[in-house]
Parts: C-alpha cells; structure tokens; sequence
C-alpha cells in the first residue's frame, strides 16, 4: 500500500504556496480567515485520503473541491486543469488540428453531423451521416463524441486512418492527413439586397481573427457596391475582449472609448479606446442580436447603440457584462476568473444576474427592477442598464411548435437528410431550392414509419389534470368525459404534420441545404425567409432608419 502522506503532500505544498500569494495581496481581517481556512482545508483533505473507508483519486477530489467553490461564484470562473488548455486553446483561436468535422453520438457509436467546407473530412469523402467505425484501428463502438474527438485530432500534417459505414453499407477506409482547422469567425458574407446594395456579415465568434475577418468581408462587399450593412451576432457568445473592440473600430473614429472595465483591483480599472482609422464612418448599420448574444457580443451592439453609429434590431441580449482573465497556476493549468464589469460608452453595465445576492434555495438573483438606470445614446436617446442590450426594433417570432422540436430531438430532420442524399445526387442551388409536395410528402412518409412520440401541452395538462382527480377522487365520475377529451386532443400525425408545414419546411430546408452546399449553403438558403433580415431590410431602406437613429421615432421596444 502506498504511503498516504505523499498521496496529499504536493498538493498540500501547492496549496500552501498559493496560501503564500493570497496572503500577500489579501487586506485586513482577510490575512487570518484565508490562512485559518486553508489550515483547515489542508487538514480535511489529509484525513480524507488516510482515514476514508475505500480508495479515493487525489486528483478527482480536489477538483471537485475547486469546482465547487468556483461554481458558488459564477459560471465564468473556471479551473483549466493542464488535460484541458487544448480546448481552451481552441476555444480562443478557433483553431486545432484534425479533418475538420462536427461529429455526434447516435445510439452505441458516432456520426460526423457535418464536414466542414475544404478541410480534410469534406476533400477525403466524408458526408453528414457516415457511421464512424474505428479511428487509426481503434473500435469506437460505445465511445462518447470527446473520446472519438480526442482520436481524430493531431499535429497537422500526420495522416489518420478513418473506417467508415454510409446507410449501413460496407465499411470504407479514408486516409486524411490532418490540417490546421481554423473555424471561419465569418462564415458567410454576401450582398443579400441588389437593388438597395444592402451586404450582410454573419459573425460566429470572437476569436484572435475576427476583427480582421469582419475588415476583410466589409471590404469585399463594399468593392461589390455594398453601401448598407447588417452585421448579424445571433447566437454569438462572445469571446476576446479586444476583437469586439477592433469591430467596433470598423465603423467609429480613432480615439474613441468603447468600454471600460472596473474591478477590486486598481489594475483592472481601464479605458479601451479604438487605435484604427475606420473603414466607414457614414454607411448605414444594423446589428441583428438575440438572447444567444453575450459578452464580445454585447460589447459591440451596445458602444454601436449609445455612440448612435448604427441600430440593434431583434430581441434582447443575454446580460453578461463581466469580464475574464486567466490567470496561470502550476503545472500547466490556469484560472479563468472574473475580474472586473464594463462599462459601454452611455456608462452604464448590462449585466443581468447579481451573482453576489442569491435567493433562499442559492441561486444568484435577477437584478430588482428599482436598481435599473437610465442613461444616454450620444443622440440623447434613452438606453437602460442590468438588462442586457434592449433592441432599438424589436421583432417578435412565432413560437416554434411542439412538433417542430420534437421531430428535431428525435434526429428525425438529420436521418431523413441523410437518407436523402444517399439517393438524391444533387438539388438546386441555395437560393432557388424549395421544399416541393413531393420531398415532404416522401418526408411525412418517413416520419410515419418511425417511433415518434408526440405530445401537446393539451395533453399534457390533460395527464395533470387526470392525476389531481384521482386524488381528489373525481376521476370515477368524470373518466368517460376525460377520455372522450383525450380522443378529441390526441394529436393525428399526419394532420399534425400537413397543420404545421411552413414551420417544419423550414428546418427540413436547412438541413437538407446543408447536406449539399455545407455552412455557406445554409446560410444562402435561410435568409429569405428570416423575419429579422426581412424587417432590418424593410428599416435601413426606408426614413425610419434615420428618425430612429436621431431619437425622433420610436422603436418597438
């Protein structure tokens, strides 16, 4: 049996010297609690690997200690423990070796859900739907989508033997030399309104390259007549503080603050102002946002909205008006912690949760209505804090139908593109590609052959109301009523499929679109129909751009 002191030493020693730096920075009473704490902590961590009854892992105990003191503070402050900062490398640049390719797990084994365009999975043969079978000799069957992850990625430039099986056929071996994957922070950009020379930049991320990413595709558009813009940052979850600020360098003078950030420590406490000339000062622009917007996200609709440099249009954003920095620990590993809040231009922070009050089950608090502010765009025009960035057009969406997101949990959508493509060569291009009477009824077909289950809040409200009964003890007197309503409410399949048809179309085209023209294809085929694009198209193009800009119209807000 191994000693167990050498089991909590190092970690004990690491732990101290840490004590060692807290002490030094702490103040006041807070020199005696951090050192009787880690004291106690050192003790407790001790004893538990003597004296528990079974075997424990040093390593797994101690982080879910630190995971769980972070976690207390707030979802961004994060340990990243040395067998991580691959992830996090990618996670800031964008960037990793390997084919390129979104896989997914289905049943024991993994799908590539989608190759990217001209990387090694797309160039060697692979398709969305192909059965990943073994990976350089390694069986995958029963391995999660990090493991086969882990086994397909590499140094860029070694080769990687992929066994693969398409609609359950016999198994083909691809030899793909991996590449350096750069996941495009611009994945789609396009002149989306010829005759009002509207462009359109679609903005994935915030890694190390987006700034110049956006610089680039806003050049390209302009030198094809672009005179209008919408940048779109749905679904953006932010990302580098400082390519948020290169962004909204594009459109704004040299010189000018886009945020600042506040924290304990004076060293946090600092004006970031834009260091370029910018590439247009003058053309009309709109920021499409939603509650998938955050963070880097927020950063540039917010400074484009108080400097009044262009509109935000959509729904309200996320609220996280915190800020990261990493901090580096011992072996290898590094400390993601929030340091500061910022500040965009009208002065005030859009930050949403409180994380420092919590309510009485433990969770941090919505920030209370009464401490919400008012500030002011640079036009005069009234912008609110603690709620993350309100549109200046809001666009209400119809709700998505129960079926449409029953049909996707259950990879209905997926399983039919993939069946389709293996019997269908080709389809129109993008922009002119429809769903005909015939692909959905060829769709309506497949779905009726499959184990779906689809419930209606109806009936679900009916099932509650069927279990108050009985314990009320009514449902004797009323079960030929209940079940003749459940015979009323029992949603018809193929009713329900023919009732919500615009609805399910819609994502049926995306995903068959993608089957044949990948991200840039999607991208081309759903704009026409998008309700954002279509009013962002229908206020640039017209005065109401401009008097709600100037503050003398109103949004719908």
């Amino acid at each position: 049996m191994s000693n167990p002191f050498t089991n909590w030493k190092k970690p004990a020693i690491g732990l101290a010297i840490i004590a060692g730096g807290a002490l030094a920075i702490a103040a006041g009473d807070n020199y005696f609690e951090v050192g009787k704490n880690l004291e106690i902590f050192n003790e407790l961590y001790k004893d538990i690997n003597i004296y528990y009854v079974d075997d424990v892992n040093p390593g797994e105990l101690i982080g879910t200690g630190i995971d769980a003191m972070l976690e207390s503070l707030d979802p961004y402050t994060q340990y990243i423990p040395e067998s991580d900062m691959e992830n996090y490398r990618i996670m800031t640049t964008g960037q990793y070796g390997g084919i390129g390719a979104m896989i997914r797990k289905k049943g024991d084994g993994v799908m590539v859900s989608e190759p990217y365009e001209g990387y090694p999975a797309m160039t060697g043969g692979l398709r969305a739907g192909d059965r990943i079978l073994e990976v350089d000799g390694h069986d995958t069957k029963g391995m999660d989508t990090e493991e086969v992850s882990k086994l397909l990625k590499g140094q860029a430039g070694t080769k990687v033997k992929v066994l693969t099986s398409r609609n359950d056929q016999a198994p083909e071996e691809h030899v793909l030399t991996r590449e350096e994957i750069k996941i495009p922070d611009v994945p789609y950009k396009a002149i989306i309104d010829s005759v009002n020379h509207v462009g359109y930049i679609k903005l994935n991320s915030f890694t190390q390259t987006a700034g110049q990413e956006v610089r680039n595709a806003l050049k390209e558009l302009k030198e094809k007549g672009a005179r209008k813009m919408l940048l779109d940052l749905r679904g953006n979850g932010g990302g580098l503080l400082r390519e948020a600020i290169n962004i909204v360098n594009i459109w704004v003078p040299k010189g000018q603050t886009v945020v600042e950030t506040r924290g304990k420590i004076a060293e946090w406490d600092k004006t970031y102002k834009t260091l370029s000339e910018p590439m247009d000062v003058e053309m009309p622009l709109m920021v499409l946002v939603d509650t998938g917007s955050a963070s880097a996200s927020e950063i540039v609709a917010g400074s484009l909205q108080d400097l009044d440099r262009g509109l935000i249009i959509g729904h309200r954003t996320f609220g996280k008006g915190l800020v990261q920095q990493t901090r580096d620990l011992f072996y290898n590993s590094k400390l993601k912690v929030t340091v500061a809040k910022y500040y965009i231009p009208s002065g005030r922070c859009i930050q949403k949760i409180d994380y420092a009050q919590h309510d009485s089950t433990g969770k941090a608090v919505i920030k209370a209505d009464s401490t919400i502010r008012a500030f002011k765009t640079a036009n005069g025009r009234p912008v609110y804090d603690g709620r993350g960035i309100a549109p200046d057009v809001a666009v209400d969406l119809p709700e998505v139908p129960r079926v449409v997101g029953s049909l996707y949990t259950g990879d209905l959508f997926f399983d039919f593109a993939n069946r389709y493509q293996w019997s269908h060569p080709s389809i129109d291009a993008p922009g002119k590609f429809q769903i005909t009477d015939a692909i959905y009824q060829e769709f309506t077909d497949f779905v009726s052959g499959q184990k779906f289950e689809y419930h209606t809040t109806s009936l679900n409200d009916l099932d509650k109301l069927v279990a108050d009964a009985k314990k009320e003890r009514y449902y004797d007197k009323a079960e030929s009523a209940i079940d003749a309503l459940r015979e009323r409410l029992d949603p018809d399949l193929p009713e329900t499929l023919k009732r919500f048809r615009p609805e399910i179309e819609e994502v049926l085209k995306s995903e068959l679109v993608g089957r044949y023209y990948f991200q840039t294809g999607r991208a081309q085929a759903m704009l026409g129909n998008d309700p954002v694009v279509k009013r962002a198209l229908q206020v640039i193009n017209g005065p109401e751009y401009g008097g709600l800009l100037s503050g003398t119209a109103k949004g719908g807000n």
